[in-house]
Formats: structure tokens, C-alpha cells, sequence
């Protein structure tokens, strides 16, 4: 534009920065719409395709596991139980045999017998320190101590047991409020849920695992008519055995009770009983001491597809009666037979066997209930028939109510009334005694017997042996010298749960060949 004048030279200068600042600004607004369009687009497919919830970002359920861990696991519990003592049993005379046959088992009784232990968890429901946990769990135990978070350790006793959902409640004496978790509704949950579930695997205890929620209703090979589990994916091991499966909310839906695996560990299934029927057996156990079930008295199958075929049923639905079981039971007084089709019971239409048991079970026994029944008669169809059950009340299979069961049945060691102070048997020492365990000059009480059964059994010298033996001299007992039983036996009386105790006690060391005096230092338990 040399030829020009400065004047137009600047005009068209002006103009081309108008239409640059034009385009610029088009394309912007191009760029802005595009880039919106794609967000709505996002958007509408997030409302219209999934949850609006669905996009969840990992450090927000990060954290949200860590508040539901944080509030539970305060109320989670170790259990920790110490079987009986097994009997080693010979033949005939318990004497030195002289038979070559029973030599064997005579050596055998000579050993050392030892209790079984077993760990396994709980959570507490009640504040008063009532806690859910898994009848296997305690089973046969003859001492169970209960371990908070926090350290604190109790003894518990069961208030009571039900095999049927393999649940048992027992009771802590704390002597304050304890912390509790809530059961939450078990038919709210769904397959996808994200799940904790917080134990003592292995005895690691307050061990929390997540998984999600794998199927609802679950049979396994070893369940009753009263267990349909949950199944989930977090990590449940030995130890978890009666811990709490929770949801988000912190609530629990479920007991952690079964794995399905090759090895005795986890193998990434699980099951838990739904927290309804676990709430349900609690506040049976509570009002009764046991689980009162109503009971017909029969076995029992579903209407599967080919039955309905050929008794030309409207649908698959009902309770078959394959069975009269119990002749003097409810269903045969009401006038029911082999082959008759429930399908009403109360007023509700019954789905399947496993229906109508539920239904039976929760009802209370000895209620008069309508039930409605097909019947063969003559002709192509089956005859509708009513009849009024007054239901009978479902046999226990505890031994605490089946004498005839077959189990032994569960025994805890009183806490409050021990066979013998501390779970000892003491002798005041005389000449003899004093020969027969080295201790000649010596004075105060011999241990003859401690109870494995009793907490002092446990005690552990740091060494890792054992911390009193029978054999021991118990000399003083909280600075107070004893030389009879009336003195230990008052000195004793007067303890009581978490007082402490220190003995003063001479033993003989086969190795220095020499009495030895040591110190045992102990909490009452």
C-alpha cells in the first residue's frame, strides 16, 4: 500500500482489526457451544442411564469407610473361649495297666491335659453389654472372655443359644454404658451394595475388610430352614466367625457366619445372617431364655413346575405335605395328610416349602391359625379345603432344651462362684507334702490342682511358662502371710472383679535343686 495515503492506510488497518476481533469472538462462541453440548450430553446420559449417584470418587468412599469403621468398631468385640478339658479315658481300672494293649492310652492320661482355645468376634446391641455373636463360637466353652477396642476385657456368660440360625447372646457385666451398633433392615439390601465387615480373623482383631454385597438369600450345604445368607466379597477368615456384616450407613445387616472354601480360608465368598432374623432370635432369647418357633409337624416340598403340570395347578406356588412326622403334632389334629397342597396360611398366600416354614416359625406356638389346602379327590382337579391349626411349639435342637439331642450341653463357669478360690486347690502343707514337692522348712499353702478352666490357668510368667503350677507354696497374698486355708479363703472372699493380687511364691527348680521364691502379680477376672 505504498501508494496510498496515510489516512487510508489506517481505515483499512481499523477495519481488519473489526474483523479479527469478529472471527475471533464467532469462534470462541463455536468453541464454548461445542464444549456445553458435549457437558449436556454427559449429563442427560448420566440422568437417563445410571444412578445420579453412580459416579462416586474414590476418596470419598475412602472415606466414607473410614467414618462407618470409625463409628462401628468401637462395639465390635474379640471373644476369646477356652474349651473343657478332654478326657483320656482307660479300660477298666485307672491304675497301671497290665495289659500291653492299654499301655498306650496309660501314658496318655499321664500327659499334661490342656483345653482347647478358640477365638472368634461379636458386636454389642445393648448397652447394658448384651452382644450377638455365633453359637460355634461358643459352643461347649467352659470360660469366654469378651475384649473391647479399647483394651478392656470381661468375662461373658450366655443368656442364650439357638443352633437353628446358629446364633448366641451373652451378657458382660461392665458396670457402665458400652458402646453399640444398630441392626439395620437386612430386606434393604441389595446385590452391588458396598458391605464392611469388621472381626478378629486369625485373632487380628479389629480387622475391617470391604466387599460388596454378592447375592441376598443364599442357601448353602449346611444350612437349616432358617438360614438364607447374604453373600458378600469382603474378606471374611476364621476369627470373623460372629462379627457384623454393616452397610454405609454403619448399620449392621448381617452376622458373619459361613465361607465356601477349599482351604478353611477365604476364597472370596462369604455368607452372613440377614440381621432380621438375627434381631429376631435376640429378643426371643431375651424374653424367654431361648427361640419359641410354632411347629406343624410334617416335611414339607415346593410346587415345582411339573407338579403344577399334572395336578393341573394355576401356578407354581405351595407347600407340599410329603410327610406326617409328628403323629400327636398340629397338622395331623387338624386332619392334614400326605400329598395335600398348603397354599394359605393366616390369610397370606404361602410360595413355597421354605415359605410356609417361615411363616410357622415366627408365629407363636400354640396360636390357632386358618390354613388353606388342595386335596386329591376324584376328577382332574384338586379340592380346596380349610381347616384351623392350632400350632405346636418347634423341638429344640440345643442341648440346653434336648436332653435326648445327643450335644453336650453349653456350660460356662460361673464367674461369681467358682469351685475354688481363682480356680485353685489348695492344701495346707505337712510333713509329708513338704517331702513329696521339696519345700521341707517351708510354710504356707500347696497348689495340688488348677482348674484349666479358670482364668489363672492362662497366667503367663515373661518367660512364657506357665505362672503357678501344682507343686507351688503360696506364702502371702497381698502382703498378708498364709499358713491355712480359713486366712486365703477370707483374704479371697473379699476380692472382687478387676481388684489386684499379688502372691508371693516358693516353688522347687529342678535344675538349681534349690526352693526359689517369685512373684505372680494378677488381676481378678
Amino acid at each position: 500500500m505504498a501508494g496510498y495515503s496515510r489516512e487510508f492506510k489506517k481505515q483499512v488497518l481499523r477495519g481488519q482489526r473489526v474483523w479479527f476481533v469478529v472471527l475471533t469472538g464467532a469462534f470462541l462462541l463455536l468453541a464454548a457451544g461445542i464444549v456445553l453440548g458435549l457437558l449436556a450430553g454427559n449429563r442427560f446420559a448420566a440422568t437417563a442411564e445410571t444412578p445420579e449417584n453412580f459416579r462416586v470418587a474414590p476418596e470419598t468412599l475412602s472415606a466414607s469407610f473410614a467414618e462407618v469403621s470409625r463409628r462401628v468398631e468401637p462395639a465390635v468385640v474379640n471373644i476369646d473361649t477356652k474349651g473343657k478339658v478332654p478326657e483320656v479315658a482307660l479300660k477298666g481300672e485307672q491304675t497301671e495297666p497290665t495289659n500291653p494293649d492299654d499301655i498306650l492310652e496309660y501314658f496318655k492320661r499321664q500327659l499334661p491335659r490342656r483345653p482347647s482355645y478358640s477365638v472368634g468376634s461379636g458386636f454389642i446391641v445393648d448397652k447394658a453389654g448384651y452382644i450377638l455373636t455365633n453359637f460355634h463360637v461358643v459352643d461347649d466353652a467352659s470360660r469366654i472372655s469378651v475384649r473391647l477396642q479399647n483394651g478392656e476385657e470381661y468375662v461373658a456368660r450366655v443368656i442364650g443359644t439357638d443352633d437353628e440360625t446358629d446364633l448366641a447372646v451373652l451378657k458382660v457385666e461392665a458396670g457402665k454404658d458400652l458402646p453399640t451398633v444398630k441392626l439395620g433392615d437386612s430386606d434393604a439390601v441389595q446385590v452391588g451394595d458396598w458391605v464392611l465387615a469388621i472381626g478378629s480373623p486369625f485373632g487380628l482383631a479389629q480387622t475391617v475388610t470391604a466387599g460388596i454385597i454378592s447375592q441376598t438369600r443364599r442357601e448353602t450345604p449346611y444350612t437349616t430352614s432358617f438360614q438364607r445368607f447374604i453373600q458378600t466379597d469382603a474378606a471374611i477368615n476364621r476369627g470373623n466367625s460372629g462379627g457384623p456384616l454393616v452397610n454405609m450407613n454403619g448399620d449392621v445387616i448381617g452376622v458373619n457366619s459361613q465361607i465356601a472354601s477349599t482351604t478353611g480360608d477365604y476364597n472370596g465368598i462369604g455368607f452372613a445372617l440377614p440381621s432380621k432374623e438375627a434381631a429376631y432370635v435376640y429378643q426371643q432369647i431375651l424374653a424367654n431364655g431361648k427361640v419359641r418357633r410354632g411347629y406343624l409337624g410334617v416335611n414339607l416340598d415346593s410346587v415345582k413346575p411339573e407338579f403344577a403340570k399334572v395336578y393341573n395347578l394355576g401356578e407354581t406356588k405351595g407347600a407340599i405335605v410329603t410327610d406326617i412326622r409328628d403323629r400327636s403334632g398340629a397338622a395331623s389334629k387338624a386332619g392334614l395328610q400326605i400329598n395335600d397342597v398348603i397354599t394359605e396360611f393366616n390369610g397370606e398366600p404361602v410360595g413355597s416349602a421354605q415359605d410356609l416354614i417361615a411363616k410357622v416359625a415366627a408365629t407363636e406356638p400354640q396360636k390357632e391359625i386358618n390354613v388353606v389346602y388342595l386335596r386329591e379327590a376324584s376328577g382332574a382337579n384338586l379340592e380346596r379345603r380349610t381347616t384351623v391349626i392350632k400350632l405346636g411349639e418347634r423341638p429344640s435342637n440345643t442341648a440346653n432344651n434336648d436332653a435326648d439331642s445327643g450335644r453336650k450341653k453349653l456350660s460356662v463357669t460361673p464367674v461369681n462362684a467358682p469351685l475354688a478360690p481363682f480356680g485353685l486347690t489348695l492344701a495346707e502343707i505337712t510333713p509329708q507334702l513338704a517331702t513329696t514337692y521339696k519345700l521341707e522348712g517351708q510354710t504356707g499353702l500347696v497348689i495340688k490342682n488348677i482348674d484349666p478352666a479358670s482364668f489363672i490357668a492362662d497366667l503367663k510368667a515373661t518367660n512364657g511358662a506357665d505362672a503357678l503350677n501344682a507343686g507351688d507354696l503360696i506364702q502371702r497374698i497381698n502382703r498378708v502371710s498364709v499358713t491355712d486355708l480359713k486366712t486365703f479363703n477370707d483374704i479371697t472372699g473379699k476380692l472382687k472383679t478387676g481388684d489386684a493380687v499379688v502372691l508371693h511364691v516358693a516353688s522347687y527348680n529342678k535344675f538349681t535343686r534349690a526352693v526359689q521364691q517369685r512373684i505372680v502379680q494378677f488381676t481378678v477376672q
